[in-house]
């Protein structure tokens, strides 16, 4: 009988894993009891959560702030569930935590950006989750790199974990005003390319830190083919004792995901004439800037020879200085903005400094 509940239960949360788009919510500390169970039937009631989230120990970036009701908010959670039917998903960051969210009955693990960013805790958590049959999200670590990312997924898969997610809460910049966490799409969209198969989810509370451009940035990552959104809501968001800012009421959240315009990246239509001659005008251009890079660099390589031959110095900052602010001028015409024409060309100036400094020290 038991075996068959566990499976019944495997079962029930897989078909939600399934469903797109995926949204989960919930405070971002469970407080108290009544707080829990008041914001779980109130996501219950839009008819849009598939799983209730809930801080429960909570790693802050300073001593003195609130850390987390601890385990003693673990019954709460199985409390709405029981009440609502919704799966429940928890954060832990040491063995031990795990080991207590999954006797409470935790549908859902995932590792914060402060676990993920440190390879011994996580694998710590993948050792405390060897032979343990529970699906398990991985955040993306605090600052920009991807390694720490690929690796933690790599440790908790060597743990035999099968059902691995990745949640996108944005990286630390620093001076970045506009967003708590810059969203840095490029990295995410290159931890998609590596993990094509893996459920992919956004956490729009963290990258922007305030409840007013949530509806902006969850609507950018559904266009960039995500598989769902992790968004925080309380009860009473402005009484909230941790990341007040950033939360709205189930209510609230309710009418932002009507908000949102859901795009899927096929459509089932007989005829994709049209998109797939805009593909082949992209790949035929594309190849023909490969071609022109390419030339670009053969005339590098005629300048570090001479450069070389003459005694001159690889970098030369008022040439490369003029090249910019005419390249910028003419992409902004051209409808392209600043900062992507400087990323652009200062991707090209490396390549061409190393092209150039093969040359001179060969």
């Amino acid at each position: 009988m038991e075996t068959a509940n566990i499976a019944a239960k495997k079962e029930q949360v897989m078909q939600v894993l399934k469903k797109r788009p995926l949204i989960i919510s919930g405070p971002c500390s469970a407080e108290t009891e009544e707080q829990v169970m008041a914001t779980a039937l109130g996501l219950k009631q839009t008819g849009k959560v598939d799983i209730i989230r809930a801080g429960i120990w909570k790693p802050r970036t300073r001593p003195g702030s609130f850390e987390g009701i601890g385990t003693k908010g673990l019954p709460w959670l199985q409390a709405a569930k029981a009440a609502t039917g919704l799966l429940t998903a928890v954060e832990v960051a040491t063995p031990k935590q795990a080991e207590d969210a999954l006797h409470f009955g935790v549908d859902i693990l995932w590792l914060g950006a402060r676990t993920t960013v440190n390879p011994f805790s996580v694998q710590d958590l993948a050792d405390a989750l060897r032979g343990v049959d529970v699906p398990v999200l991985i955040k993306n670590p605090i600052n920009p790199d991807l390694e720490l990312w690929t690796g933690a997924v790599e440790r908790i898969d060597r743990a035999g974990i099968k059902d691995i997610g990745l949640i996108h809460r944005g990286f630390a910049s620093y001076g970045n005003s506009e967003y708590r966490n810059a969203p840095m799409w490029h990295l995410a969209i290159e931890m998609k390319r590596r993990y094509p198969e893996l459920l992919f989810i956004n956490d729009p509370s963290h990258i922007c830190g305030r409840r007013d451009n949530l509806v902006a940035v969850a609507q950018e990552a559904i266009d960039l083919d995500y598989d769902g959104l992790i968004i925080e809501s309380h009860i009473d968001p402005d009484k909230a004792w941790s990341d007040a800012k950033q939360q709205v009421t189930p209510e609230r959240l309710g009418a932002m995901l009507d908000e949102i315009v859901w795009r899927k990246e096929t459509v089932h239509a007989t005829d994709h004439a049209t998109l797939e001659k805009y593909r082949q005008q992209i790949n035929h251009l594309d190849d023909e800037m490969i071609q022109l890079i390419g030339q670009r660099m053969k005339v590098a390589d005629l300048i570090g020879k001479y450069k070389k031959e003459n005694g001159i110095t690889i970098l030369q900052t008022n040439r490369w200085n003029e090249i910019l602010e005419k390249a910028v001028i003419k992409g902004e015409k051209k409808g392209l903005s600043k900062e992507f024409i400087t990323k652009y060309f200062d991707a090209i100036h490396m390549e061409s400094i190393a092209h150039q400094n093969k040359i001179m020290n060969d």
